[in-house]
């Protein structure tokens, strides 16, 4: 990366938004100045409406990221500064998971670390079938703290745990089979796929997406009877939306809908 290059890439064509990390000398490790550019970036697709799809990937495609930058950790193991990354780190995986758009990961290369922890906290995920995928702290000495949130809550629990206790580098198969990624699809190919997953995305009601999104999160979390109690109560406030009622007549009339937004 040049000096003076941003950390972060952003780009937009139509509904659909591009986030690249852009330090692939370093493989897009984690910085903290690469974690609060790639926070404000999503602070501020947030706000669109008009956004309804965003694509995270790594530049140079060998690696999508290796997860912290280790070298900030040997350089400063001042205590405050350690909190603070820590805290970014969770802090940028929470607003993923938050963010009112649908973020896709492209995975090329390899994802380790907090690396693959931002593959597993993206909504999809389509992966090359190069790619390949660790939580490798166990080898350092360190264990996946943070990875470990939401791996284990993407894959389950025997699979999460497997990936942590060897830190084994695995194959893309291995990560299709576990669920960690939607899709595998050759390197040439890969531009394509996630694109067409796009589209088929974008042509759906924004509003229907952000609302389906934080409704499927919440109720992941509740016992069965509260989750059964809160999506009652979304539904009939989705059925209700302009939107709703013009993909229902639509349907009915066999015409194409015609969205809001």
């Amino acid at each position: 990366m040049a000096d003076g290059a941003p950390l972060v890439l952003h780009s937009q064509d139509g509904a659909i938004a591009r986030l690249t990390l852009n330090r692939p000398a370093a493989g897009n490790s984690l910085s903290m100045g690469l974690v609060a550019a790639l926070h404000a970036e999503l602070d501020r697709l947030a706000s669109r409406p008009e956004i309804k799809v965003i694509v995270l990937s790594g530049m140079g495609g060998r690696i999508f990221s290796a997860g912290h930058d280790l070298n900030e950790f040997a350089g400063n193991p001042d205590e405050e500064f350690l909190a603070r990354d820590f805290a970014g780190i969770a802090a940028v995986m929470q607003a993923i998971v938050a963010q009112p758009q649908i973020v896709i990961a492209k995975v090329e290369g390899v994802a380790t670390a907090a690396g693959l922890e931002l593959v597993a906290a993206c909504d999809l995920a389509l992966a090359s079938t190069e790619a390949r995928f660790a939580v490798p702290g166990v080898n350092i000495g360190f264990w996946c703290h943070t990875p470990q949130v939401l791996l284990s809550r993407t894959v389950g629990r025997k699979q999460a745990l497997e990936m942590l206790v060897t830190g084994k580098l695995h194959p893309a198969d291995h990560a299709l089979r576990i669920g960690l990624v939607n899709a595998l699809h050759p390197p040439d190919a890969l531009d394509a796929a996630v694109d067409a997953l796009c589209a088929t995305i974008v042509s759906k009601a924004g509003s229907v997406l952000r609302r389906g999104k934080q409704s499927f999160n919440r109720q992941a979390t509740m016992p069965l009877a509260q989750a059964y109690d809160y999506v009652r109560g979304e539904a009939l406030e989705n059925v209700l939306d302009p939107d709703a009622r013009e993909g229902i007549a639509a349907f009915l009339e066999k015409r194409p809908p015609h969205w809001q937004e």
